[in-house]
């Protein structure tokens, strides 16, 4: 047996995550839960809804979070740290209110959130935050919960992500292999959001072009070919009127495809596992559109389960509990930016809709 390891105050640990439906009769209204609130037309929501029904009306995230959940319990007992895993969604059951009264009726006091999103922006950190606000109100002498903080730049998040991407390479002909392109891909969002995104500003765009050059830079090192890259956004799903970032990942393939590119391997560098976005924007959508263009195409796998990432999630844990205990602790990251806070300003990545209030908030 592995020698124990506190992580007090801690006596719980809750995996956060966006939600999915599991069967055709959950599609609608799990979309209408996504764009509550928001103006996203009708006919938007009636073509996503087909994205799933094309997949079997199921969603593969939920099945990806209880394998993260099965990796980190032996992960964490491996090494020595003995706590509960609790599960909850912003969007789907387990809904996070419903997560956060099983653990006070199991008597936890004390919760780190690790959240399945590793950036900075409304719809990935402040919405989380607001949900786990409100699901934290909801029972009467709730349990804390602290939110982990952002990992794009920890060792853990792109050593997996160089691992996946130097596999991806290696399913392609040697004859385009090295001179392959590298197309990172996320999430897009609106650029008003994108703009206010983090403490100062612009987090949402500079975290992304930090991990990819990170992921670029460790792909190099291990194959010995430098590989030009770019980054690039899928998904995007607003008003049509409003400004998303840009470019769309089909989009730069055309014009990849009219400069000349023989192949690319597309990183879905904005996600951590291979859900519906990437299973339906770039497995079949950028797959197509490449296909058509005559460029050889192959998909690097998400962390998921990959050791290093779930090793992640221990070291954050012990790392923000340490924190908590006022010992000092060193706080990994790689690259020229800092490693992220534990706690928000109340400014940042603000609610488009105007201000709500948010757990894991410094005071003002």
């Amino acid at each position: 047996m592995p020698p124990a390891v506190s992580v007090a105050p801690y006596d719980a640990l809750l995996l956060v995550s966006f939600g999915g439906p599991e069967r055709p009769a959950d599609v609608v209204p799990f979309l209408e839960n996504v764009t509550r609130g928001r103006r996203v037309p009708r006919e938007r929501l009636v073509e996503v809804g087909q994205h799933y029904f094309s997949f079997g009306g199921r969603s593969p995230i939920n099945d990806q979070c209880r394998a993260l959940i099965r990796a980190a319990r032996a992960d964490l007992s491996e090494h020595g740290v003995d706590i509960p895993i609790y599960w909850g969604n912003r969007n789907w059951d387990p809904f996070l209110a419903d997560s956060v009264e099983q653990m006070r009726a199991d008597g936890v006091t004390r919760a780190a959130a690790f959240v399945t999103s590793a950036y900075s922006s409304y719809a990935g950190c402040r919405q989380y935050r607001e949900d786990l606000y409100d699901a934290v109100g909801a029972p009467a002498s709730p349990p804390r919960v602290d939110r982990l903080r952002h990992y794009f730049n920890h060792r853990g998040f792109v050593s997996s992500f160089v691992e996946t991407t130097c596999t991806a390479l290696e399913q392609l002909p040697a004859g385009e292999r090295r001179q392959a392109r590298l197309v990172f891909v996320t999430h897009s969002i609106p650029t008003a959001m994108a703009e206010t995104s983090g403490p100062d500003g612009g987090a949402y765009v500079a975290q992304h072009l930090s991990a990819a050059g990170l992921v670029a830079n460790g792909v190099e090192s291990r194959t010995g070919a430098a590989h030009e890259w770019d980054l690039v956004y899928c998904s995007r799903s607003g008003a049509p009127d409003t400004p998303w970032l840009q470019p769309d990942v089909n989009d730069h393939l055309e014009r990849l495809g009219g400069a000349g590119t023989r192949a690319v391997v597309c990183v879905p560098i904005g996600f951590v596992s291979d859900h519906m976005e990437v299973v339906y924007d770039l497995d079949t959508e950028a797959a197509a559109t490449a296909d058509r263009l005559g460029i050889g195409f192959v998909r690097a796998a998400a962390p998921g389960t990959h050791p290093e990432f779930v090793g992640m999630i221990r070291d954050l844990l012990i790392e923000r509990a340490a924190v908590e205990s006022g010992q000092p602790t060193p706080r990994a990251a790689l690259g020229q930016l800092a490693p992220s806070w534990d706690l928000c300003a109340p400014h940042c990545c603000p609610n488009p809709r105007g201000r709500q209030p948010a757990l894991a908030e410094a005071s003002a």
